[in-house]
């Protein structure tokens, strides 16, 4: 299997559709953009041995946090891929708050906004089931 193909495996079990939301919002500008965030990102990345993918999660999360707000779009698809991942609304919410000492309070505090629109998303989308 290709990096591309285990990527595309592991993006869909993760993020279905986020290939071809993708392909459709940027392909026009950056053909090829969606195959390789799927063939880098997933398949190359998070794909690797020696690292747990909840633990990657969790990597993922504090780092986005600690850039700052402009990551919010990305913190919210990693959120929910963490919880896909197996980590708890309070591990996350730890997660986060533990980069308050190293992005600051506010980038803390919008990411913890960003996990709050995630978690309660999860639960509508449980209750329409």
């Amino acid at each position: 299997m290709t990096t591309t193909e285990t990527g595309r495996t592991l993006s869909e079990e993760l993020n279905p559709g986020m290939e071809a939301a993708l392909e459709a919002r940027y392909g026009h500008l950056v053909p090829g953009l969606a195959e390789g965030v799927v063939d880098f990102a997933y398949g190359r990345q998070y794909a690797r041995p020696g690292l747990p993918l909840r633990e990657r999660y969790i990597a993922t999360i504090a780092a986005l946090t600690a850039l700052g707000g402009q990551t919010k779009p990305q913190l919210k698809v990693n959120i929910a891929g963490g919880r896909k991942a197996g980590l708890s609304q309070q591990e996350i919410g730890e997660v986060i708050w533990q980069m308050a000492l190293y992005g600051g309070f506010p980038s803390a505090i919008n990411a913890l906004n960003a996990a709050l629109e995630v978690f309660s998303e999860e639960e509508e989308a449980e209750a329409d089931v």
